[in-house]
């Protein structure tokens, strides 16, 4: 049965998840969106329209984001990330899915394709993130303390929404009031600080050089050229390190590619799925 737009909020993995389904049909190809680091399926919003009518779609907010629980006993590792999306693609009796992170979300898509790779028919990063280590232990002690998470508040509010936006967007004039009132409402809750203390103590880092060979699903990687967050030459790494994949950069163009472009990820993305 087809579903156009349905909302969820139900429990996978002990914690309780939010995600939509767009045009949803288990018997069309389902691309499944997984966003970046602070942001939240609102990522995807100009993209999606795109594409629905194609393709069924899944977007998850990953806890602690967006509209997903800010839980301070869910183990934020990027493993136990991608078993939490692994778990909602199971209830969605989905086989053979398209994965498609954002920054953050590529390496989650990446660590769902190592942990069981029968579930993934392609790949689509969209400036994924790449070869980060865990953070430096003194901060990872740190995150113990009581109060740290008002540190850490106080460390993504220094510089506001806004410029922090301007910093992951080439072309400013995008940014407008409701890009703004969308990225800025999952911190209104006092939690998401917590929650994110508690990642900093839980995030592993990256997967290996080693890890990434090992994956040989078709790839499809898309970069900004002017990405500051994760600059071209990683994406260039990691395509090298990805054994069936094709690399794209787009000019005059940032780090949020799916805000900044999303007609031309629209375009190169159906040529690669239905290749």
């Amino acid at each position: 049965m087809i579903q156009t737009e349905t909302a969820h909020y139900r429990s996978f993995n002990n914690v309780h998840v939010y995600y939509e389904l767009h045009h949803f049909d288990p018997k069309k190809p389902t691309i499944v969106f997984i966003h970046g680091f602070l942001s939240s399926s609102f990522s995807f919003r100009r993209l999606i329209p795109l594409l629905k009518q194609k393709f069924s779609i899944v977007a998850i907010d990953l806890p602690p984001f967006g509209r997903s629980e800010k839980s301070l006993t869910f183990h934020y590792s990027y493993e136990n990330l991608a078993k939490t999306v692994l778990e909602i693609i199971e209830h969605l009796k989905l086989e053979q899915v398209i994965l498609s992170g954002h920054s953050m979300g590529g390496q989650i898509c990446l660590n769902i394709a190592k942990l069981q790779p029968q579930y993934v028919s392609k790949l689509v990063l969209l400036c994924s993130s790449a070869y980060l280590g865990r953070l430096h232990s003194g901060l990872v002690m740190s995150s113990h303390l009581p109060f740290f998470y008002l540190w850490v508040k106080t460390w993504l509010a220094r510089k506001g929404v806004k410029a922090n936006l301007q910093n992951v967007v080439f072309n400013h004039d995008l940014i407008d009031e409701e890009m703004i009132e969308g990225y800025t409402a999952p911190f209104l809750d006092d939690r998401i600080f917590m929650s994110l203390s508690k990642m900093i103590r839980d995030r592993e880092g990256d997967l290996s050089e080693k890890d990434l060979r090992k994956i040989n699903k078709p790839s499809l990687l898309i970069w900004g050229e002017e990405d500051r967050v994760v600059p071209l030459h990683l994406g260039k790494k990691l395509q090298q390190d990805l054994p069936s994949s094709t690399f794209i950069s787009l000019k005059d163009t940032g780090h949020l590619l799916p805000e900044e472009c999303p007609d031309d990820i629209r375009n190169y993305m159906v040529d690669f799925l239905s290749s």
